[in-house]
Formats: C-alpha cells, sequence, structure tokens
C-alpha cells in the first residue's frame, strides 16, 4: 500500500514539476488545478518532514 502511495506522489510531483518548467520557457502561465495540486504535494511533503522528525526526536529520547 505504501508503495502505491510513494509511486503516486513521485509521479505527481515529477508531472508538476515538468510542467511548471515548461510553462516558464513557454512564458505561458500554470493553469490554477496545477498550482494546487503542486501546492497540496508541498503541504504533504512539509506535514511528512514534521512527523518524521518529530517521531526520530521521540525515539532518541
Amino acid at each position: 500500500m505504501v508503495e502505491t502511495a510513494v509511486f503516486t506522489y513521485g509521479l505527481l510531483a515529477s508531472f508538476v514539476l515538468s510542467a511548471a518548467s515548461h510553462n516558464k520557457r513557454a512564458q505561458r502561465p500554470n493553469p490554477a488545478i496545477m498550482n494546487y495540486i503542486g501546492y497540496v504535494l508541498f503541504g504533504m511533503s512539509v506535514a511528512a518532514a514534521v512527523l518524521l522528525t518529530g517521531y526520530a526526536l521521540w525515539e532518541l529520547i
């Protein structure tokens, strides 16, 4: 189950970053849905980093 979630996250992240870079080179604005997905992925990354840091600190003590 985790493998599927990680694969989907990676696929979405690579798509969003690649499309954003292509739009920047073409000097076009990004679609709103792509910005939304990017912000969701960013939030998931930050949440995972905070949770994993908290877990590491919890195990350290």
